[in-house]
């Protein structure tokens, strides 16, 4: 890579990028810096023809991604936070990097960090991994793109149960709700994703480049649609975020503070 990273780790194996983020004492929760260079990581590797497949995962073996890191919330307006999230955002990057992206989800995968997933092609998960958008328990609704790219894997009844009672679910009941494509025991998580990707990129390169858009991508007008709801999701957010709400969120990451989230030895 031309550019360090603090915060994200990144590994190349043949034709596969894997990225990490690597806030492990966080939980890996994104915080701004983490979604800036996770945006400008995939800028890097859109550029390099030699990657084929882009893996995101999180460091150690507790979690995926926890979620926002809302310590970062504590002093922000509804007008501050608006001006943050009208920046380039991450889940954005994903969903439009014209690579496939598979998520490869090794523990808690809540709020951002289940949007980051949806915004992959593929989801694999662990045993061990757990899935919500638990956003409701702080007062505030999905930013980054649940409240739309949710309902699109799950169907709208599902979705609403979800957000509205900021459930947190096992990876099996992720699978039957087809929010996952597989899960594996812990210790098979890297293999059982690496052996997708390699057979993903070993495919023709014409068709990976645009990753089969001309089969499964949206009609030029669900496109559309989906663009202004993103954008309609991240107001309807904004509003909701009063000072009380802030003073609520300052502390620990998603982790400490998500009621009903289970404990994990």
């Amino acid at each position: 890579m031309s550019q360090s990273y603090e915060t994200i780790l990144v590994e190349r194996r043949g034709s596969v990028a894997i990225i990490t983020i690597n806030r492990p004492e966080k939980r890996n929760a994104l915080n701004i810096q983490t979604r800036a260079e996770g945006a400008a990581v995939l800028d890097e590797l859109r550029a390099d023809d030699s990657v084929r497949v882009v893996v995101f995962t999180g460091a150690g073996d507790k979690a995926f991604i926890a979620g926002a890191d809302i310590a970062e919330f504590a002093d922000r307006t509804a007008i501050t936070q608006r001006e943050v999230m009208l920046e380039r955002g991450l889940f954005n990057a994903v969903d439009t990097f014209p690579k496939p992206v598979i998520a490869m989800v090794n523990g808690y995968c809540l709020g951002g960090g289940c949007e980051l997933a949806l915004a992959c092609d593929i989801r694999i998960a662990s045993d061990q991994a757990s899935f919500g958008q638990p956003e409701i328990n702080l007062g505030i609704i999905p930013g980054g793109g649940g409240t739309q790219r949710l309902t699109r894997l799950v169907g709208e009844g599902k979705a609403m149960e979800l957000i509205l009672t900021g459930a947190i679910i096992d990876a099996q009941t992720a699978l039957t709700l087809g929010l996952v494509n597989h899960v594996v025991p812990a210790d098979q998580l890297e293999t059982k994703t690496m052996e997708i990707a390699n057979r993903i990129a070993e495919k023709k390169w014409a068709v990976l480049s645009e990753r089969g858009r001309e089969a499964a991508e949206l009609t030029h007008e669900e496109a559309r649609r989906l663009v202004h709801k993103l954008a309609g999701e991240g107001r309807h957010g904004l509003c909701i975020v009063s000072n009380e709400a802030a003073r609520r969120l300052s502390g620990p990451a998603v982790p400490a503070d998500v009621p009903n989230l289970p404990k994990r030895a």
